[in-house]
C-alpha cells in the first residue's frame, strides 16, 4: 500500500474515533460534518487509485484536498467551542497537514510526469 493511502485510512479511523468521543459529549452536528469530510478524504484517495486518466487522478486528489480543508474548518470549530482540547486538535491538525502535503506532492509529481 502506498503512504498516501495508508495515511488517509489511518486518518479516517481517527475521524471515526473522534466522532464516537464527541457523541459521548452530546455533540452531534459539528462532529457529523467532521466525520463526513474527514472520511471523504480517504474515499477520494482510494477512488483515485484506479483513474480513467491522469486528469481523473488529479481531479480526485483535488477533491480530497478540498475535503481536507473543510475538515480543518470543522476541527477548528470543535476546538473553539471547547469540544476538542488544544492537544487533541493539534494532533488531528498535524495529521491533516501531513495528508495535505502528501496529496499536493502526488498532484505535483503527476503533473511533472505528464509534462515531461
Amino acid at each position: 500500500m502506498n503512504p498516501l493511502k495508508e495515511k488517509s485510512i489511518a486518518y479516517s479511523i481517527r475521524m471515526v474515533k473522534a466522532y464516537k468521543f464527541l457523541l459521548s459529549k452530546n455533540e452531534y452536528v459539528l462532529s457529523k460534518q467532521m466525520l463526513r469530510s474527514g472520511t471523504s478524504i480517504g474515499a477520494n484517495i482510494h477512488e483515485a487509485q484506479h483513474p480513467a486518466s491522469s486528469a481523473d487522478f488529479i481531479n480526485k486528489l483535488r477533491i480530497a484536498q478540498k475535503e481536507c480543508e473543510e475538515n480543518l474548518y470543522w476541527l477548528l470549530l470543535l476546538k473553539e467551542s471547547e469540544y476538542l482540547t488544544e492537544a487533541g486538535y493539534n494532533s488531528l491538525l498535524k495529521d491533516a497537514e501531513e495528508l495535505m502535503k502528501l496529496i499536493s506532492s502526488s498532484i505535483k509529481t503527476t503533473k511533472t510526469k505528464n509534462s515531461g
